[in-house]
């Protein structure tokens, strides 16, 4: 899979196409594909000028305990690591 190209690259297209440049001159000016530069341009006329996350955000193992731990936290605010597990095991 290549690489993401970064947010300041894909500002630069857009302010460039924005100036009256077309999506094909802008892409060849900065060096990305064409279809890459249609696409930005496209997204950001329907009001996504920002790059989609990627990825899977893998849950954490402490969600099903989130209350518990807050409330731990808030029974006590200087709680150590150690003590949450000592709690937590308990």
């Amino acid at each position: 899979m290549a690489r993401a190209l970064s947010d300041d690259l894909r500002i630069r297209v857009l302010k460039a196409s924005a100036t009256g440049m077309s999506a094909r001159q802008a892409a060849g000016w900065f060096g990305v594909g064409v279809s890459t530069a249609i696409r930005w341009i496209a997204r950001a006329v329907e009001g996504e000028p920002t790059t989609r996350p990627q990825g899977w955000k893998r849950p954490s193992l402490l969600d099903a305990h989130e209350a518990f731990v807050v409330e731990m936290i808030d029974d006590c605010r200087d709680v150590t690591l150690d003590e949450m597990v000592e709690r937590l095991s308990g």
